[in-house]
């Protein structure tokens, strides 16, 4: 072993069997190889091995080189947000659909895992959001996201009417299905589908998409890493924010939420010819030149 990791913690998406067979063979594979290798205690309880350490992410996060992520792109956005506090590479196995985030294959994960193991790669560092709610002046909700932050309007049937301000400027007042304040990397999730913009993930940059407007001038519109998004409720019924489709906050009418960028940063580790535009062709069937 000649690798400047050598504690790499092994991570599979919750309540999935298929991942039991790929990731104990993985394990195994980095034993051989002289690598200390842990478990997630979620991930160990469910592939029911006792042969490695099962952690916490937290102790993982302080112990771990590298954390190996096995499942979709939902899998790699819980552990980045759990571990980005700890500065912990993470490498993506794609076990799931799409596959943004999870870009090795399971059938080449050894090979490409030696090369990246020896220090042939690339590192990516992608942002993250922090979303607050503030009530009364109490600060009564908070939460991560590293693809998008998303005001929408629960059960309701009709639009909700909210008021936007970016770095305390006024910026409309909107009525729509809702507004989703997205990163580079949530660019290409829900904010694609309501008509956002694909940002690359190399910028450091937050888009505004409107869901459904009412006024089809209201367009998405991308503001700097720095910039500080205000979402005034003017209607509250049933409306809810969630962050990464995880954490979820009932909003109340005189309720502000504040969007700001994460101070730290996610690192991200591709094998050296993993292309970006490559994989948005694959992912979004985008054809090429004959």
């Amino acid at each position: 072993m000649n690798s400047q990791f050598t504690t790499i913690a092994l991570i599979g998406k919750h309540k999935n069997p298929e991942i039991a067979v790929p990731l104990l063979n993985l394990a195994e594979y980095l034993t051989a190889k002289h690598y200390k290798v842990l478990l997630d205690h979620l991930t160990a309880s469910q592939i029911g091995s006792d042969r490695y350490p099962a952690l916490s992410l937290e102790e993982i996060g302080a112990q771990a080189d590298l954390a190996v992520v096995m499942g979709g792109d939902g899998t790699m956005l819980n552990i980045a947000r759990m571990l980005v506090s700890y500065d912990v590479p993470l490498i993506g196995i794609n076990q799931g659909r799409l596959g943004f985030l999870t870009d090795l294959s399971v059938e080449t994960m050894f090979e490409t895992l030696d090369e990246m193991l020896a220090g042939k790669y690339t590192t990516e560092r992608r942002m993250l959001l922090y979303a607050e709610i503030i009530r009364d002046g109490v600060s009564v909700f908070g939460s991560l996201a590293f693809n998008d932050v998303v005001l929408y309007r629960g059960m309701s049937s009709g639009m909700i009417e909210f008021e936007v301000k970016v770095n305390n400027e006024y910026v409309n007042t909107l009525r729509s299905d809702g507004l989703i304040v997205t990163t580079p990397t949530g660019s290409t999730a829900y904010a694609l589908s309501s008509g956002g913009p694909i940002l690359h993930p190399g910028l450091d940059l937050i888009a505004l998409v409107p869901v459904c407007p009412h006024t089809l001038s209201n367009r998405p519109v991308v503001i700097g890493p720095d910039s500080s998004v205000e979402i005034q409720m003017h209607s509250s019924a049933n409306v809810r924010i969630n962050c990464d489709s995880h954490s979820c906050f009932d909003l109340e009418q005189t309720d502000n939420i504040i969007v700001r960028r994460f101070p730290k940063t996610v690192r991200l580790l591709h094998s050296v010819n993993h292309s970006y535009y490559r994989m948005l062709r694959e992912k979004l069937g985008w054809s090429e030149f004959p």
